[in-house]
């Protein structure tokens, strides 16, 4: 897998915004052949500390709304002054996923990357409390952290190395998501499969410097990534 648009994005600085796997990596290919129309009011859900919703404004070209509950907007906004961008361009929002404030109809596509498994696993989740906020033969993309076959009966040791089972439940297997995502009675289910990348998103994700990524490097210095995977899911509200 290539990354010709994430290139530019690939410095200590920015580096230091990400929260896991490459975002903006994974983003990239997420967006491969997307049907998103340039000028698209998008948000980017579970967007962290705007690296994504940067990425989506700047070489997209969409308007961005930069949607998460954990992050601070101000200095969200701050930064995305930083890095050229208008506050008309892209605005940030703190906000439950599972209670957006917006207008309903008020989105031409949805991109999570990286979040979505977080609250995203309730089968009621989509037509109630997200597809609302989409308009008629809008695009939702989804890209998650999984698990090649689910295996939460017999979880292996190199997993439990850095994570507890409590925090393996939120990785699944493309059988899980498909079934999750098909229960929607107003999406349109385009695509689900497992993503290329994986090695390399980790790779760079395991080389920052902070408590959360040496936690990690326990399990895939130990093999765990044999078990893991990233997930495209895409959908269209009928």
């Amino acid at each position: 897998m290539h990354y010709p648009k994430s290139k530019k994005y690939d410095t200590q600085a920015l580096q230091a915004k990400i929260m896991g796997p490459n975002p903006v990596k994974l983003e990239e290919e997420l967006l491969l052949a997307h049907k998103i129309p340039a000028g698209a009011v998008v948000c980017d859900l579970g967007s962290g500390q705007g690296l994504t919703s940067v990425f989506l404004a700047k070489e997209y070209g969409f308007r961005v709304y930069a949607a998460d509950l954990w992050s601070e907007p101000e200095e969200n906004q701050a930064f995305f002054r930083e890095m050229g961008l208008s506050d008309e361009q892209i605005t940030a929002v703190k906000a439950d996923a599972a209670a957006l404030p917006f207008p309903k109809a008020f989105f031409d596509a949805v991109v999570s990357t990286d979040s979505y498994n977080y609250f995203g696993r309730d089968p009621a989740y989509l037509d109630e409390k997200l597809l609302p906020f989409v308009k008629k033969g809008g695009y939702i993309y989804i890209a998650i952290p999984g698990m090649k076959h689910d295996c939460h009966d017999n979880l292996p040791k190199e997993l439990l190395l850095s994570w507890t089972p409590e925090q393996l439940d939120y990785m699944h297997d493309v059988p899980y998501w498909r079934n999750m995502v098909e229960q929607s009675r107003l999406a349109e289910v385009i695509e689900v499969r497992e993503m290329e990348s994986n090695e390399e998103v980790w790779a760079d994700w395991l080389k920052q410097e902070n408590e959360y990524a040496r936690g990690d490097r326990r399990s895939m210095e130990a093999g765990g990534g044999a078990y893991l995977n990233f997930i495209k899911i895409v959908l269209q509200k009928k």
